[in-house]
């Protein structure tokens, strides 16, 4: 009943997304009604798109979170882009390593497809540290290769930073509204690994008189919903080692907001 176990608990740890061990869940953390299931999905491709390669592939999670290999971390995993491949038939298998299942094992948030000319089918899937499937996955995506630049390096695609997806500068929300993240050239885990190479995600909010309240997403989460009082809000999305000491490893630019009355 392993994944049952998963689902069932996915709730009330993105509840808890914004709580460590030694601090509460922030006030403003909440849930979105109806509950969705947790699922992971692409941010920056959708299905039918045409593109060229090399290209960054982006990839996002709700209602679980994120955690390297390194040891087993109850209720997160890493994510697993499957090509030309359908789910697995059995989720009790671990995953095969080749070309159709991409592991991203260290907590990495995309993958650069590197795919010749052609039409590919493409999926995610999430699954823990022995590379167990959750069934956590996204729907499958057809898209096509029109060319592929060889003489591009894929090395100047990526660039180490990180950026709050959503809300958007100058958006006006009701509560609860939805705040996703994302990584680039850096890993995202829970803070139960302690590793100097990867990071938890902590949104910084600072009202227009000053007062500033910061949400640490030490579950490795890459999204959240909130629920914080009316007002104009400077949004900060920051990326805190998880080794001792908690130093930021990367800072986004900062997203203005207003969150209206009900």
């Amino acid at each position: 009943m392993r994944p049952a176990r998963g689902l069932a608990a996915a709730a009330l740890v993105f509840a808890l997304a914004a709580a460590s061990a030694a601090e509460p869940a922030h006030p403003w953390v909440t849930l979105p009604a109806p509950l969705p299931q947790p699922q992971t999905y692409f941010t920056n491709l959708k299905d039918g798109d045409r593109i060229e390669t090399p290209f960054v592939l982006k990839f996002g999670l709700s209602r679980s979170g994120l955690a390297a290999i390194t040891k087993d971390v109850r209720d997160t995993g890493h994510h697993h882009l499957l090509v030309n491949r359908e789910l697995p038939l059995d989720f009790t298998q671990p995953l095969p390593f080749n070309d159709q299942y991409r592991h991203f094992g260290k907590g990495q948030m995309e993958a650069v497809l590197d795919f010749k000319p052609g039409t590919y089918t493409l999926r995610l899937l999430l699954a823990d540290h022995r590379h167990i499937p959750f069934f956590i996955y996204s729907k499958p995506m057809t898209v096509t290769v029109t060319a592929k630049n060889d003489k591009l390096d894929v090395k100047t695609l990526v660039k180490p930073g990180i950026e709050l997806l959503s809300p958007r500068q100058g958006e006006a929300l009701s509560v609860p509204f939805r705040v996703q993240f994302h990584a680039s050239g850096l890993n995202v885990s829970h803070t139960d690994i302690a590793d100097a190479g990867v990071g938890h995600f902590r949104l910084v909010a600072q009202t227009k008189g000053g007062a500033v309240e910061r949400i640490a997403f030490a579950n490795g989460a890459t999204e959240g919903w909130l629920k914080p009082p009316p007002g104009d809000y400077t949004l900060k999305l920051e990326l805190v080692s998880n080794a001792p000491g908690g130093a930021v490893m990367a800072s986004g630019a900062p997203v203005a907001v207003k969150v209206l009355a009900r």
